[in-house]
Order: C-alpha cells, then structure tokens, then sequence
C-alpha cells in the first residue's frame, strides 16, 4: 500500500480517541453525503417528471409528422402517399385538417384550434390517460363527438354530461366576403362534447373531431394539414424518416417528436441543468469544508510532518498524505450519499412517499426515474471538486516546512 494512503488512512480511522479535527471531518463528510443524495435524488425526481410530460406529449403527438412547406394543405392522395401507408412497419397512419376556429358555448365564444382526425387516431390507447372528464369518445352510433382541451373547457364552462348543451364552431366560408349579413361568411356546425383532456398548455386549446366533420365544417373534401405517423416498435424511426425525406423531396416539411417541439425539449434540457448546476453550487461549499478540516489537521500534526521530514520523507509524500485524506472523506460521503439517494429514489417509485399535493388522473405521487448516466454524473462532479479542494489542503501542509522543523 501506497505509504501517503496508509498514512492518511491511520489518520481518518484512528480510533484510540476523539479529536475536535475527526468531528469537523466527519461533518464534511455528513455534507457530502446530503449533496450526493440530493443531486441524485433531484435528478431522479426531474427524471421521472420529464417522462411523464414527455409520455403525455407523445400521446398526442406522432413520431413522424409531414406538412407541406406552401399553403396550409396539400393532397394525401399521392401514389407515394397510398404506398406509404401501406408499410409493414405502420402502426397508424392519421390524416389531420386543423384550422383556427372561433368555438362557442352557450354566450362565450373563444378562439381555438378544430382538430379532425381520421379513425387511426384512436389507436393510441395511451389518449384515455390524457382525459380527466368524460371519455376520448370521437363516434358513437353514427354521431359525431369532440374532445376539447383543458383551456377551452375552463374558458367556455363546458359540461360533457349535458347532450342538449352542444359546441357551436364557426368557420369563414371560402369565397364569401363583404357579405350583407356577417353570418352568411361563416359556416356554422354544432357537436356535442364527449370529454375533456389535459397535456399542456400547447394542446390544451384544440378540439378534436372526426376528419369527417372538420371537413364539412372547413368546405375540404380532399386535402389535409398533416398526415401523422406512428411505427410499432423496434422501428428505426431515423432511417425511416430520411427515407421518407428523400422521397417526397423539398415540399414538404418530415418532423420527429422532438422537432414538432423544440421549445418543450430546449426548456427540459435547460431545466436539467439548472437544477444540477444549483446542486453543484451546495456541493462544492460542502467539499470545501474538507480544506477548513484539513488545514486544522495539518497544524494538530505539525510534530509527525517534522518527523516524517527528518526521516526522509519529501514534500510530495506529505502532500500525498493530505490529498489523500480529502480524497477520502469525499469518496466515503459520496458513497454513502448516492446508496442512501438510491435507497430512497426505490423506496419512492414503490411507495409514493412524497405527493404531488393535488390528486390529479395521471400522478399522485412525484415519479422517480433511476439513471445510470446520473451516478456516473455525480461521481465525476464529486470527484473533480474533490481533488481540487484537497488538492489545496495539500500545498497547506508543506508551507513553511522549514519553520515547523525550527520550532521543533
């Protein structure tokens, strides 16, 4: 064993009495310890949160999304198109109209988005987790139904359970304008709400209905806004989208789920390391007690560095012999924090220890999701803030050597 370890080792472990240094020691080590455990616990916790908003986000929006680049529609009735959607790989092949709509209930109108959608868009069974009154429910004996969002359901009041209350969504008619009654421009359709669902803000104001009615409420027989894809699993969803961009060529616009939404991802990503960086901050003032430990280590041992000095040991061996001990108060809190912030993250995704605060009907509890890449994340912010705090407690305690050998 290296002999600046088994020194610094001694030191750390010594059990023949209680020193006010091995307090102040262990103190630093208790802090690393609670900022390990925190980073890992936050993380896991951010983790967990971000799964669950991305889950939703993919409830509502396909792994592949083509648009054309000029106007609003295009035709989907395109041989490549029909090909497409014929692949063995195709889980569901949406065709959507969406437009800017004024919605109105009762006396309240609002400004929002109609959404229709062809039948294939109920074959995400996850949409049910979405919906927090009523039922994802687009048709039933022949009858229309929409679902609206959380944001036009809180604007306009409306009640799912009332069949003789319906929406009423007006559209321009195409080709009408300056008409001598303001009613004639627009064309005027009534469905009746089945259900109300809740994503985020970006969702929350959309009406989604049959394709067949925003097509008669639009005057568009034929062409859509975008034609949403989803692939069963195990699909190599980034060679099947260069494939289709090489196909269709320059008109149209092929979007994965995290280029339909490049806000949402830069905001989690910007979120992520805020958090870890506000971590790293309690971190580093808990690894810098060790210098405050260590430099009352090295006056309390100012005898044995004379001596080792006198009995050959050079400068590098006694900074090795402080360095060390840092290293190690660091690794035994960091540890010790990472299995206790692990125990926990388990004891969490089982139990549900901590709430939400509000019972709501997708989570109760706060979700945890278990990383590898957050362990080897915290070791390394440890590890690197460690060897530069004992690596200044080890230039303590070879300064002014000489005057220590004088004075003994």
């Amino acid at each position: 064993m290296n002999t600046s370890i088994y020194i610094a080792k001694r030191y750390l472990f010594s059990g023949k009495k209680m020193h006010a240094i091995n307090i102040i020691s262990g103190i630093s080590m208790l802090g690393v310890l609670i900022g390990s455990a925190a980073l890992i616990i936050i993380l896991s916790a951010f983790n967990g949160l971000e799964e669950v908003i991305l889950s939703l986000y993919s409830n509502f929006s396909p792994e592949i999304k083509i648009e054309t680049r000029l106007g609003k529609t295009f035709d989907p009735n395109t041989p490549y198109f029909k090909s497409l959607h014929k692949d063995e790989h195709l889980f569901s092949f949406t065709q959507v109209l969406q437009e800017k709509a004024l919605i109105r209930y009762g006396d309240k109108p609002l400004i929002g988005s109609i959404k229709g959608v062809s039948d294939d868009f109920l074959k995400n069974k996850q949409l049910d987790s979405t919906v927090q009154n009523g039922s994802f429910t687009l048709k039933n004996n022949g009858q229309y139904f929409a679902v609206v969002g959380a944001t036009i359901q809180g604007n306009l009041g409306i009640n799912v359970h009332d069949a003789l209350a319906p929406i009423q969504i007006y559209s321009p008619r195409r080709g009408v304008v300056n008409s001598a009654n303001p009613l004639n421009e627009f064309e005027v359709r009534s469905i009746n709400p089945s259900g109300v669902f809740a994503i985020q803000q970006e969702f929350d104001d959309i009406v989604v209905t049959p394709i067949e009615f925003a097509r008669d409420l639009l005057d568009q027989p034929v062409e859509v806004s975008s034609l949403e894809l989803t692939y069963k699993k195990g699909t190599n969803l980034a060679a099947v989208q260069s494939k289709i961009e090489d196909a269709i060529g320059s008109k149209f616009t092929v979007k994965n789920r995290k280029q339909q939404n490049t806000e949402l991802y830069k905001t989690l990503t910007f979120e992520r390391w805020s958090i870890y960086m506000i971590l790293t901050f309690v971190l580093i003032i808990a690894i810098f007690n060790i210098i405050g430990s260590l430099t009352m280590l090295v006056i309390d041992k100012r005898k044995d560095i004379a001596i080792l000095s006198g009995l050959g040991a050079n400068k590098r061996m006694i900074q090795g012999i402080f360095f060390f001990e840092g290293m190690m108060i660091s690794a035994i809190g960091c540890i010790a924090g990472v299995v206790l912030g692990l125990v926990f993250c388990i004891a969490q995704q089982h139990y549900g220890m901590i709430k939400m605060g509000t019972k709501t009907s997708i989570i109760d509890a706060y979700p945890i999701a278990i990383k590898l890449s957050d362990f080897g994340l915290v070791f390394l912010t440890v590890g690197a803030i460690a060897v530069i705090a004992s690596g200044i407690s080890a230039r303590l305690s070879i300064k002014g050597l000489d005057e220590i050998k004088q004075d003994l």
